[in-house]
């Protein structure tokens, strides 16, 4: 199905962008961060939050930062923390931030940098929370290495505790955080997803493919991922028999950059690309987790996991995010640095 954009628009950012994020920890209000990508102006921080029933999205902070953001997450437990990727003439840094007291005043103090994490010698790629609840853990990714470190927010600290190399493979280029085991983590590079085990640091497992771009833990099902491809649009494994994929969902028509499992309705899935749209898939797995709410599935939807395609956009779409507070809405963000508030309501069974 083909569709334009109905969503509610947010024209704040000045600035080319490809980030962004859910603050999951904000248990009031839809609410997301987005970080610009400009060479030669100051970078921003967007907080934008979704007005309740009015239908706006207003900004409610306005952050400088010191470089380009090529990564940015939201601390899953403190809604005023969030790290970033980014790079400048010097090369590529990452920190965690921490967002000032706002007193209702969009123009904000400056964002405080409680650490960085700098024991990088590559390219750092990106950083992970464990998106369950409060950690004391932090993972990042470059180049050649996963370091696990052990942070404290309160007293500014940031420690390596433990670092795994990717030896002899491709460059790493990303990963998730497995929500079913906090010792396990997916890190990919340009042609496979391996699977580390934090405790001893070494490679358990691996799915050997081609062109992957990014990969997402299905928040309900253990077992299950998703990953998006550079020409077959988005795939699903099962991390028992990682050698042939679950389902083929082809749907893009240049290369997929970001994959998503909706926090709530686990057969919902974004995925979102070079070819300027957004796509909603209902991706039947088949587990036992039959106690979960689940959208509505006739058998035309069975026969084609395509619900919608959100083509209303005129650049690439690097950034998608599913609001964890109502999980019916996710918020999209292209390149020109657009970001549309969507709600899949339609999709969802009717009690």
């Amino acid at each position: 199905m083909q569709g334009g954009s109905g969503g509610i628009v947010y024209g704040g950012l000045k600035y080319q962008a490809r980030c962004i994020a859910d603050v999951r920890a904000d248990a009031g209000s839809t609410t997301f961060l987005a970080g610009t990508l400009s060479l030669k102006e100051e970078n921003e921080v967007h907080l934008i939050r979704l007005l309740p029933g009015e239908g706006e999205l207003v900004c409610d902070g306005l952050f400088y930062h010191p470089s380009e953001i090529w990564d940015l997450k939201s601390c899953p437990f403190d809604h005023r923390l969030f790290s970033t990727v980014y790079t400048s003439g010097e090369g590529y840094g990452a920190s965690v931030w921490k967002i000032p007291e706002l007193y209702g005043q969009s123009n904000s103090p400056q964002l405080e940098q409680l650490f960085t994490l700098d024991e990088h010698s590559s390219k750092i790629r990106c950083v992970l929370w464990w998106p369950l609840g409060k950690h004391d853990k932090l993972i990042s990714i470059d180049d050649k290495n996963i370091s696990l470190w052990n942070i404290d927010p309160s007293n500014k600290s940031a420690k390596v505790i433990s670092q795994g190399s990717a030896d002899m493979l491709p460059n790493l280029r990303g990963g998730a955080w497995d929500p079913h085991n906090h010792n396990s983590v997916a890190a990919v590079t340009d042609s496979s997803v391996h699977f580390w085990d934090l405790r001893s640091m070494k490679r358990s497992n691996s799915i050997e493919h081609v062109h992957i771009r990014d990969v997402d833990y299905n928040p309900k099902k253990q077992n299950i991922i998703a990953t998006a491809e550079d020409e077959l649009g988005i795939r699903l494994w099962d991390l028992r028999m990682p050698k042939y994929p679950l389902k083929d969902l082809p749907g893009h028509s240049h290369w997929t950059w970001a994959v998503r499992h909706n926090p709530e309705y686990d057969e919902l899935i974004l995925s979102a690309g070079t070819d300027s749209a957004v796509n909603l898939w209902l991706a039947r797995v088949g587990t036992d987790d039959s106690g979960h709410e689940s959208p509505s599935g006739s058998s035309n939807r069975q026969e084609e996991p395509l619900l919608n395609s959100y083509t209303d956009y005129e650049d690439s779409i690097y950034g998608i995010a599913w609001s964890s507070h109502d999980p019916s809405l996710f918020a999209s963000l292209s390149y020109d640095g657009r970001v549309v508030l969507e709600s899949v309501k339609p999709y969802l069974q009717r009690k």
